[in-house]
């Protein structure tokens, strides 16, 4: 049984990635950072799959608990086929570069890029020994042409480096049959995070060329086909799933 572990999967976007995964009879370490309560919740609603998935506590920003989360991804299951890096911190509040205070600032680089570095460095040499892996990140529309982003300068210049940082390790470990690649959510906000697409189908939005909003579901689907053992083609890419959406402009409007 194919081993994924996934940061942040237990709510929003995350948790949409980690049903699908289950669906798929992998097993699943999910980490989370501290909402215990929602834990319990998903306990009871995954029953059926409480032989092949476990949660764990950690904070991403801390290298000690990024090893803590893997090893007992390890303890637990043996092997990590799919490392999925949701977990992603944001500021929502609309600032300027130097209105930032330097720990947003650090939040958002030790969040969103030094935390992938962590856990790379933690399980690539896992993946490597079984000549098999799979990683995704996330980034947002355009992040591989660091596009200037208007009181998202910390977000952005963090994400732009994971997009670099990306690329760059799909070179490093292709000859180990693990392919790394970077998937950008749309405008996904609120309820849509975990709601499935014909949900999002008996909802109009205007604004999305598409007719509708994003879903969680969207991003799982695209993440289960890059992680496919026949997917390897596929590595060092940026893929968006945006339905046409402006994500710049649409969210002078509204906060992601």
């Amino acid at each position: 049984m194919k081993h994924a572990l996934i940061t942040a999967g237990h709510k929003g976007i995350g948790k949409k990635v980690t049903e699908q995964f289950l669906k798929k009879q992998y097993s699943v370490t999910v980490h989370f950072r501290s909402d215990k309560n929602k834990v319990r919740e998903l306990q009871e609603e995954w029953h059926q799959y409480k032989d092949n998935v476990q949660f764990v506590e950690g904070d991403i920003t801390n290298k000690a608990d990024i090893e803590h989360v893997v090893a007992q991804a390890m303890e637990q299951f043996g092997r990590i086929d799919v490392l999925i890096n949701n977990a992603g911190p944001y500021v929502f509040e609309r600032k300027k570069l130097i209105e930032y205070t330097d720990s947003e600032w650090y939040e958002m680089l030790e969040g969103n890029l030094s935390s992938v570095f962590h856990f790379v460095k933690a399980v690539v040499p896992i993946m490597k020994k079984q000549q098999f892996g799979r990683v995704i990140t996330y980034g947002f529309q355009d992040v591989e042409h660091t596009p200037r982003w208007m009181y998202r300068a910390a977000f952005s210049a963090a994400k732009s480096g994971l997009a670099s940082l990306t690329k760059s390790l799909a070179l490093e470990v292709a000859e180990y049959g693990i392919t790394a690649n970077m998937v950008c959510p749309g405008d996904i906000v609120g309820d849509m995070k975990e709601n499935d697409i014909i949900t999002a189908r008996l909802l109009e939005d205007k604004e999305t060329p598409v007719g509708r909003s994003g879903t969680g579901e969207d991003i799982a689907r695209i993440i289960e086909f890059l992680c496919d053992e026949n997917s390897d083609m596929i590595t060092g890419s940026i893929i968006s799933a945006s339905g046409g959406v402006n994500v710049f402009h649409k969210s002078k409007k509204t906060s992601p």
